[in-house]
């Protein structure tokens, strides 16, 4: 049950640390940065580094780091990448709840960062989707602030049914619920209204997106169109900052939207600094008393919030993962 707390002071840090349940994706980033253009049949000198990954996995980490009470829900394989991965999460003070799925290795996404810092992805989800509606425990979300879910969480099998199921414990126990749209490819793979059926069915309080994921889940139309999937929406728009938007309370009503800039951070890989954002955003938001949460001055703090978190990933040195 949630508690009424404090106004959030004329900071970004919270009232008080809020309890966060994460669901989904703890995957073995290998990631392949070459210095220049690819070369058929031959090689070019470059980086290849293992690295901890994961949508869900990342926004768990960054919740511990910026001091959230952080709970990891996720499966990984009976094999040594599994144990490596969920020693790395529990480092940044993650509850980790997974499940060790026998016959399955652990999911691996391959990355390849071009020269320019875009990313390409070839995906092994492996024991990553084989969380189970069972695995799910209503305890776990009985003082939650929060429920996150990377689209991830929604879409693979039986992954889905427990990202649903999840959901549903977050709501019974009165937690937020926020998505967020992650990848548009895998979201839109059974088309535009298979997604939005699957997002309202989820029925998530705070939604968060780019613009590139806005953009193909409304074919175009403009960003107000999420707010029939939530009350709240964020456009994040890498270093442009983001756009900001409230459902009216009235039917019929106008929209809120303003816009946050903020500044500009270049970097070559921009991996997980979008994960990083949602912790920061979440962190602020979930910390405010509920009835606070709607208010554009709170909203701009978590915004800000959310984006010092993806700054400070952004310019954090690559973290091998280390199978010692």
């Amino acid at each position: 049950m949630l508690r009424a707390m404090p106004s959030l002071r004329p900071s970004t840090r919270p009232s008080r640390a809020p309890r966060v349940v994460v669901v989904g994706d703890l995957m073995l980033d290998v990631v392949l940065a070459p210095v220049r253009a690819l070369e058929r049949g031959t090689d070019v000198p470059g980086r290849v580094m293992l690295r901890q990954g994961g949508s869900a996995a990342n926004t768990a980490r960054w919740l511990g780091r910026l001091g959230a009470r952080a709970q990891l829900i996720t499966a990984v394989g009976r094999d040594p990448v599994g144990r490596a991965l969920v020693a790395a999460v529990r480092r940044d003070r993650v509850a980790v709840r997974a499940t060790r799925v026998a016959g399955l290795p652990s999911g691996r996404i391959g990355v390849f960062v071009a020269a320019g810092g875009e990313r390409s992805f070839v995906a092994d989800r492996g024991a990553a989707d084989a969380l189970a509606p069972g695995d799910i425990r209503a305890g776990w979300f009985a003082s939650a602030d929060g429920l996150h879910l990377p689209a991830y969480s929604l879409l693979g099998q039986p992954l889905g049914l427990a990202g649903r199921r999840a959901s549903a414990q977050a709501h019974g126990a009165e937690a937020m619920v926020s998505v967020d749209l992650a990848s548009s490819g895998p979201l839109l793979a059974a088309g535009r209204a298979a997604a939005t059926a699957l997002i309202s069915e989820v029925d998530p309080d705070l939604l968060f997106a780019t613009e590139a994921e806005s953009s193909a889940l409304l074919a175009g139309g403009p960003v107000e169109g999420l707010l029939d999937l939530a009350p709240i929406a964020i456009v994040k728009r890498g270093p442009k900052g983001a756009s900001v938007l409230v459902r009216s309370e009235t039917d019929g009503g106008p929209a809120l939207r303003f816009d946050v800039a903020t500044k500009p951070v270049v970097a070559p890989d921009t991996t997980g600094a979008g994960d990083a954002f949602d912790a920061g955003f979440l962190v602020v938001w979930l910390g405010t008393a509920p009835a606070d949460r709607h208010r554009p001055t709170v909203l701009r703090r978590a915004v800000v919030a959310g984006h010092r978190a993806a700054a400070r990933q952004l310019g954090r040195p690559p973290e091998e993962l280390s199978f010692g």
